[in-house]
């Protein structure tokens, strides 16, 4: 496979995940960003409490099917 058709794939999974995770967590999380690597996801985005980003990453971890590299969410 092509590095654009990877990047073309990764486009997608990142579009697919934003979106199942933006109804999961709703406004809790603002700025939401899902990056996918081919060796598992980073999550970015701002939340206003701990609280919030954990419920972020159990999301991912359930909607999505490769492992959390990183969460990256900032807490302010």
């Amino acid at each position: 496979m092509s590095l654009h058709m990877l990047a073309a794939v990764a486009s997608r999974q990142e579009e697919r995940l934003e979106t199942l995770m933006q109804r999961r967590v709703g406004n809790r999380v603002r700025d939401l960003r899902i990056l996918v690597r081919p060796m598992g996801i980073i999550l970015q985005g701002r939340s206003p409490t701990y609280h919030a980003k954990q419920l972020a990453q159990h999301a991912a971890m359930e909607l999505g099917d490769l492992p959390i590299l990183a969460n990256d969410i900032e807490v302010c």
